[in-house]
């Protein structure tokens, strides 16, 4: 019988190990999307009761989640979420976006090149028929308008709700991050890394563009909700993820979670 090296054996050993350290890293990234189809996800649009995906809004294409609105005619403030079937807490999200196409007739000035994904929320089942936006924290998408001027993405926004940002309450409802403006119909890789209520961290194209702690109901921006909800001062600890449909065409897709909450 021929022998192998010892030093062989470790080799192999090692490589055994590192393999299956990466097959359990890759395990840890749960897709959220399948490529298929919306299986998992729950519609909720304003003036429609929760699982009417009016107008076909959100659609699967070429392993893409695609917002449209070729169905619509006016927008009619038919704000709308799509909302993952269950809630997190302590987790590291990544996806990537693209805006794509020309704003709905009648929707609002500030939706042009705007979307993103809202997460701490409140469960669509919890949304009267007329609320326009879950109570929730936005990590907001906004694309360049072509103009020169800068545009940053991957900003915070706070329907409902506040946060606690440079050391202090902070009760605006939009911060800027510090990314860069992306023109055009470019894919933008985006990324969220949430702690509960200790530490949230926005991430644009590898970049770490925004820090903030702390989010708690509170503030306007948000209407026709149950009051029952809008608990003002309470700390937001987990919540639903939504990807938001607001009156321009925008695709998703590579969806993935990792738990955070098992490593704690």
């Amino acid at each position: 019988m021929r022998l192998i090296p010892v030093a062989i054996l470790v080799l192999l050993a090692l490589a055994s190990c590192t393999t299956g350290q990466h097959s359990r890293q890759q395990a840890e990234w749960l897709p959220l999307f399948n490529g298929q189809d919306l299986q998992d996800w729950m519609v909720k649009i304003q003036h429609h009761e929760v699982g009417e995906n009016f107008g076909n809004t959100f659609r699967v294409a070429d392993g893409v989640i695609q917002v449209r609105y070729d169905q619509y005619g006016e927008f009619n403030d038919q704000f709308g979420h799509l909302y993952y079937k269950v809630p997190f807490s302590q987790y590291h999200l990544k996806l990537e976006y693209r805006f794509v196409g020309a704003l709905q007739q009648g929707a609002p000035s500030y939706t042009l090149r705007n979307s993103g994904v809202m997460f701490h929320s409140q469960d669509p089942r919890s949304m009267p028929k007329e609320q326009d936006w879950p109570i929730s924290i936005e990590f907001q998408f906004l694309g360049g308008l072509g103009d020169g001027k800068p545009r940053p993405t991957g900003n915070m926004c706070s329907p409902g709700t506040q946060i606690v940002y440079n050391g202090q309450l902070d009760e605006r409802h939009c911060i800027e991050s510090t990314s860069k403006t992306y023109d055009g119909d470019q894919w933008v890789r985006a990324e969220l890394i949430v702690l509960g209520d200790s530490s949230i961290t926005h991430i644009i194209n590898g970049d770490t563009v925004m820090r903030y702690s702390k989010p708690q109901i509170g503030g306007g921006v948000v209407n026709r909700y149950d009051p029952v909800m809008k608990q003002d001062g309470k700390l937001l600890t987990s919540g639903f993820i939504a990807l938001q449909s607001e009156g321009q065409p925008v695709d998703f897709r590579k969806i993935e979670l990792k738990d955070l909450s098992k490593k704690r």
